[in-house]
C-alpha cells in the first residue's frame, strides 16, 4: 500500500470505465468539486467550478462525459439575503421539507486533463429533486428517480423518469406509490434493473429485483426466488444475469439470478460477511471485504465463487495477538406463540461452561435492523468487562422471510418484546445467563423497543436507551414516522388514537424499576430529542433512579469523536454500576511527552527509494 493522492484527501472515488482515470470530489472553498488524475499516475487536477457542491455523479461508458448532480444556485440577492437572517422556511412547500431545501438537477462536464475548471453544463432545468440516475451504455439516455415534492414522510412519491440527452426531452415511466430505487441500464441498453419491494405500494417488504423495458414501461420481478436482503448488484457483461450482495439470515454471500428464467444460484458459501465491492469488467475476479464474530474486515480478491482467495490488506495487525475476542455464534429459540427466533450470542473470552455470566441484552435498530455475522468492536469490549451478549433478530428484522418482516406490523412491543423475553430465558436456562445481573441497552428502534421493555417488566438492573421514542403520537409531526403510520400502529393518531397512545413507552412509565441512562443527539431529525427528555422528566418526576445526557449537534448517528467516546464511556459507567456494582473508570489514555508530538509534526517527509512492502497474502482465506 501507498499514498496516491495529496495529503488534501478527496472522497466519492471512481475510475473510468476503461480504467485511464481515477475521479473523485474536494473541497474547494466550502463546495465539494469534481477532481481528475491519470490512474497511472501524476496530479490531480480540478474539473469543475460549481455554485454549489458536485453530488452523485457517474461516467459515460466512452469516458467523454461525466454527468453530476447539483443543486439549483441561490440568486446573488437570495444570498445576500439569507446572509442577513432571512432564512425563515416555509414548511412542505417547494423545495422545502421540515427544513430548507432545494431543487437539483443533472449537468455535464467533459474529462479533460489540461481545462480549466468549468461550471459545467446544465442537462435538466426543472423543479424538482434526483435521487439516483444512470447513464444508457451508448450515452443517449439516462434514466433516473425524482420527487416533485420534498415531505420527508412521503420517499414512496418518487418515481423513474427517462431523459432524452439530445433534445432534453423527459417521460415518466411509472406511476405509483411505490418507492423505486437504484436503476441500471443493461449493457446493451435494452432493459432497465432497479430495487423496489413492490410497484404497487409503499409496502413492507425486503427489496426485491426488477428489469423493466423502457420502451413500454413494463416491469416484472426477477429476484422472488431470492429470501433476505438484496444489497449491492450489477448486470453480466451479457446482460443475461446480475449477480448481487445477499444477506440471508445472518450470513452475507454472492448470488446471481438469471434475468430471463428468475433462477437464482448462491456463489459463495462464507459464514460471515462478504461484502462486493467490485467486479472486474469481465465478471472473472471480484474484491470485496471479509469479516465475521471475532475478523475485522480486510480486503480480497477472489473469482466469483470465492476461489482463489488473495487477501490484500492487514488493516488491524495489532488485533492478531494482543487482543482477546468474544466467541460468537448462532443460536435459535421459540418465542411465546411458537415462533423461531434466531439471535447472535457473544460470551466473553475464557468463557467457563457451567458458570453463569452477567447478560447484556442488545436490541438493533430498524425496527427492520438485523444483527448479523460481523465485526463490531463495541461487543468485544463487553465481552473483556465479562458479559455474555444476546443480540435477537425478533419479528420485524430483515435479511429473514418478509413473513417475518411483517411480523410486527401493528403490535410494535408486542410479538418483538416476546421474542427478546424468551431469548433471555433461553440464556438463562442454558446456564449462561445469571437472572440477578441483566442489564438492556439500544439505540433508535432498540432504544424504543428498549424503553418499552423496561415498562413491562422488572427483570433488568440497568438500562441504556439511546435516540428513543417515548411518546408516539407528539412524535407524529416532528419525526421521521411514514413507517408507524403504514405499518407498525396503523392509521394516524386521529384515526387510531388507543393505539398510539398504548403502544408508547410514556404511558406506562410509572412501571419503570430499572435505572435508565438516556442518550440522545440534540440534533436528531429520525427520532427527536424531546422524546428523551419527556421520557426523562416522568422518571424524575417520580424519584426514578435516571440520568440524561445530550449531546450538541449530533444527529441521530454521532459524528463526533469526543461525543462518541462520551457516550461509549457513560453508558457502560452506567451499566457497570447497576448490574454489577462496580465503580467503573476507563483507563488513562496514554499520552506522549513534552515536545515529542510537536517534534514528530517537524519531522521531514520520507524522500523515498525504498521499496514498497509485500502485500499480506494468507493460506487460509475464507471458506468459498
Amino acid at each position: 500500500a501507498y499514498p496516491f493522492i495529496g495529503k488534501e484527501g478527496g472522497s466519492s472515488f471512481r475510475f473510468s470505465p476503461g480504467g485511464t482515470y481515477l475521479s473523485f470530489t474536494r473541497t474547494v472553498d466550502g463546495k465539494a468539486q469534481l477532481f481528475l488524475m491519470r490512474t497511472d499516475g501524476g496530479e490531480a487536477v480540478q474539473l469543475t467550478r460549481h455554485k454549489e457542491s458536485v453530488g452523485a455523479y457517474r461516467w459515460t461508458k466512452d469516458e467523454s462525459r461525466i454527468y453530476f448532480l447539483a443543486d439549483h444556485p441561490r440568486s446573488p440577492e437570495e444570498e445576500k439575503e439569507r446572509k442577513k437572517g432571512a432564512d425563515a422556511v416555509v414548511v412542505d412547500e417547494g423545495p422545502n421539507g421540515q427544513r430548507a431545501g432545494r431543487w437539483n438537477d443533472l449537468w455535464w462536464v467533459a474529462p479533460a486533463l489540461t481545462a480549466e475548471p468549468v461550471e459545467g453544463e446544465r442537462v435538466t432545468e426543472r423543479e424538482h429533486r434526483i435521487g439516483s440516475f444512470d447513464v444508457s451504455p451508448d450515452g443517449a439516455r439516462i434514466v433516473f428517480t425524482a420527487r416533485t415534492e420534498n415531505r420527508r414522510n412521503q420517499a414512496n412519491l418518487s418515481e423513474m423518469y427517462l431523459l432524452e440527452v439530445e433534445g432534453g426531452a423527459i417521460r415518466r415511466i411509472t406511476e405509483n406509490l411505490a418507492p423505486e430505487r437504484r436503476p441500471r441500464w443493461s449493457p446493451d441498453g435494452s432493459l432497465i434493473a432497479f430495487t423496489a419491494g413492490s410497484l404497487e405500494r409503499w409496502d413492507l417488504l425486503n427489496d426485491k429485483l426488477w428489469v423493466m423495458r423502457p420502451g413500454d414501461g413494463e416491469a416484472r420481478m426477477i429476484s422472488g426466488a431470492f429470501e433476505g436482503n438484496i444489497r449491492g448488484w450489477w448486470w453480466a457483461p451479457d446482460g443475461s444475469s446480475i449477480v448481487f450482495n445477499g444477506l440471508h439470515r445472518t450470513d452475507t454471500n454472492v448470488y446471481r439470478v438469471e434475468v430471463a428464467s428468475g433462477r437464482v444460484d448462491q456463489l459463495t458459501r462464507v459464514t460471515g460477511t462478504l461484502a462486493v465491492e467490485d467486479l472486474s469488467a469481465d465478471h472473472g475476479r471480484m474484491v470485496y471485504s471479509f469479516q465475521d464474530f471475532d475478523t475485522p474486515p480486510d480486503l480480497w480478491a477472489a473469482a466469483l465463487d470465492g476461489s482463489g482467495a488473495v487477501r490484500l490488506t492487514r488493516a488491524n495487525p495489532e488485533l492478531e495477538e494482543t487482543v482477546a475476542f468474544a466467541r460468537g455464534s448462532v443460536i435459535r429459540w421459540r418465542s411465546s406463540d411458537g415462533l423461531e427466533v434466531e439471535g447472535l450470542l457473544m460470551l466473553p473470552p475464557g468463557y467457563e461452561e457451567g458458570r453463569s455470566y452477567p447478560l447484556l441484552l442488545h436490541i438493533h435498530g430498524g425496527p427492520a435492523g438485523v444483527f448479523t455475522n460481523s465485526f463490531r468492536s463495541p461487543y468485544h469490549v463487553w465481552a473483556g468487562l465479562g458479559y455474555a451478549q444476546l443480540m435477537p433478530n425478533v419479528r420485524g428484522s430483515s435479511g429473514y422471510s418478509d413473513a417475518l418482516l411483517r411480523g410486527n406490523m401493528h403490535d410494535i412491543g408486542g410479538g418483538d418484546f416476546q421474542d427478546l423475553m424468551t431469548g433471555v430465558d433461553h440464556v438463562i436456562e442454558a446456564g449462561i445467563a445469571d437472572p440477578d445481573r441483566l442489564a438492556v441497552r439500544g439505540w433508535s428502534y432498540g432504544g424504543i423497543l428498549g424503553g418499552w421493555t423496561v415498562t413491562q417488566t422488572d427483570r433488568f438492573r440497568a438500562a441504556s436507551l439511546g435516540a428513543m421514542v417515548s411518546d408516539w403520537t407528539s412524535e407524529y409531526g416532528p419525526g421521521f414516522n411514514y413507517d408507524v403510520s403504514l405499518w407498525y400502529i396503523g392509521g394516524r393518531p386521529w384515526e387510531n388514537p388507543d393505539a398510539w397512545r398504548e403502544r408508547s413507552a410514556l404511558t406506562h412509565v410509572a412501571n419503570v424499576t430499572t435505572p435508565t441512562l438516556l442518550l440522545h443527539g440534540m440534533n436528531d431529525r429520525t427520532d427527536t430529542e424531546a422524546q428523551s427528555m419527556m421520557f426523562f422528566q416522568a422518571l424524575k418526576d417520580q424519584g426514578k433512579t435516571v440520568r440524561y445526557i445530550r449531546f450538541p449537534r449530533n444527529p441521530h448517528g454521532f459524528r463526533e469523536p469526543r461525543h462518541q467516546r462520551t457516550r461509549d464511556i457513560e453508558e457502560i459507567r452506567w451499566i457497570q454500576k447497576h448490574t454489577l456494582g462496580i465503580d467503573w473508570t476507563p483507563w488513562e489514555r496514554p499520552t506522549k511527552p513534552d515536545g515529542e508530538e510537536a517534534a514528530e509534526k517537524e519531522k521531514p517527509e520520507d524522500p523515498g527509494g525504498s521499496e514498497p512492502a509485500a502485500l499480506p497474502t494468507s493460506s487460509t482465506p475464507p471458506a468459498p
